[in-house]
C-alpha cells in the first residue's frame, strides 16, 4: 500500500465532540470537523460509537447505547 491510500479521514457528524486514541494519545475531534489520519488505523482506538465506514473515509456519528 503506498502511504496515499493508507490515508483515513475521519468527518464527525456530531454536535458533540469526540475523542479517540491516536499513538497511545487522545485526539479530540471537533463536532463538524475532519481530520486525517497518515498511518491507517493501525494505530488508531476508537471508543464504542456509532460510524459509517466509507473506502478511505470514517464518519463518526452518534455514541453507541
Amino acid at each position: 500500500m503506498t502511504r496515499e491510500e493508507n490515508k483515513i479521514t475521519i468527518r464527525s457528524d456530531r454536535d458533540t465532540d469526540y475523542t479517540f486514541m491516536y499513538k497511545g494519545e487522545e485526539v479530540t475531534l471537533k463536532a463538524g470537523s475532519v481530520v486525517s489520519i497518515a498511518d491507517g488505523l493501525k494505530n488508531v482506538v476508537f471508543p464504542t460509537v456509532a460510524m459509517k465506514i466509507m473506502n478511505n473515509l470514517i464518519v463518526v456519528k452518534g455514541d453507541v447505547k
